[in-house]
């Protein structure tokens, strides 16, 4: 336990910031499994949309500071390269 007040306050912090990163990354992996999933079905309108919303997922988690805006762009890339590839 830490000895100083700000310190025992800043593990608070990092208890509750933990809790609420692992949430998004555990949604964002659920996401990016299904846009896998709709892209190697080969139904094209169905992957389309789910590429959207795993886009979309990885803007807003980049946005909050739960994964670097590079891994977002990159994450984005290699699903855009897949999509292209079935279509």
């Amino acid at each position: 336990m830490a000895n100083i007040k700000s310190a025992a306050k800043r593990a608070r912090q990092a208890t509750t910031r933990s809790a609420r990163n692992s949430s998004v990354t555990s949604a964002l992996k659920s996401t990016q499994k299904k846009a896998q999933a709709a892209i190697s079905s080969g139904k094209t309108e169905d992957a389309q949309a789910a590429y959207k919303r795993y886009a979309t997922a990885l803007d807003k988690a980049a946005k909050r500071g739960v994964i670097h805006k590079n891994s977002a762009n990159r994450r984005k890339s290699a699903a855009a390269k897949a999509l292209n590839a079935r279509s």
